[in-house]
């Protein structure tokens, strides 16, 4: 009788953490620090609409935002990913091997940027345009003022698009297995930081999210989304679009 040779089933392995566990419940517990102090701050201004000047010297407040986006950066590159042996590269994806994959890439974040654009107007028309108390005396008016603005909204683009696109998404990927999981969690993490701007805008906000953590997954790249976001700021800020 001929012997049966039997082959060990080898089991896939699981997927790698992108960071270890207590850097995640630490930069979770600090969105959700982020998020009240800056409710409290709202519902203040909300409270005392005359306390607020009517267009305050905001360099400091522009500087100090781009010095806590690219801190939020290396929080994550060095404190997280290098931990884990993950990359930057790995974690945003893609690659331009040429002027046409920039180009396609910027072409995809204008079409996001437009559908967004519909959506909000249309979320604006039905709902009515929710703006906070604090946010409007804060936008750039003057030239030096829209030059940081600038620098803010790619700031903005690039970091919050690598911790929550990036980062974020597929943490939670890992934690939960599912990829649309994660998607709606790293959404409605994103809406829940904004929570300075009010219940509708975060609302607004977690859709946000999840149309550009659409396009991350299909695009298998962070590339468009950030520049999408970033020219969404920029023109959202200056031009108010």
């Amino acid at each position: 009788m001929a012997a049966i040779a039997v082959v060990p089933e080898i089991a896939s392995p699981s997927p790698k953490l992108v960071a270890p566990r207590w850097h995640t419940v630490l930069l979770i517990a600090l969105f959700l620090g982020l998020t009240l102090s800056g409710a409290l701050f709202q519902r203040q201004a909300r409270a005392q609409p005359g306390s607020l000047p009517q267009h305050p010297n905001v360099v400091p407040l522009y500087l100090s935002l781009i010095a806590m986006e690219w801190g939020l950066f290396f929080f994550v590159w060095k404190g997280g990913l290098r931990r884990s042996g993950t990359t930057l590269r790995e974690l945003i994806g893609g690659r331009w091997r040429g002027p046409k994959d920039v180009a396609v890439d910027a072409g995809l974040a204008l079409g996001l940027w437009t559908v967004w654009t519909i959506a909000e107007k249309g979320w604006d028309h039905w709902f009515g345009p929710a703006h906070a108390a604090s946010i409007q005396t804060f936008l750039p008016r003057r030239g030096l003022e829209i030059l940081l603005w600038v620098g803010v909204s790619v700031s903005a683009g690039i970091c919050e698009e690598l911790v929550f696109r990036g980062y974020f998404q597929k943490q939670f990927e890992v934690f939960t297995r599912s990829i649309w999981i994660a998607l709606l969690l790293q959404a409605a993490l994103f809406g829940i930081s904004h929570g300075y701007q009010g219940v509708e805008a975060c609302v607004k906000i977690s859709i946000f999210g999840a149309l550009y953590g659409l396009l991350a997954i299909w695009r298998g790249s962070l590339r468009p989304g950030m520049i999408a976001h970033s020219g969404s700021d920029i023109l959202s800020g200056i031009f108010g679009i």
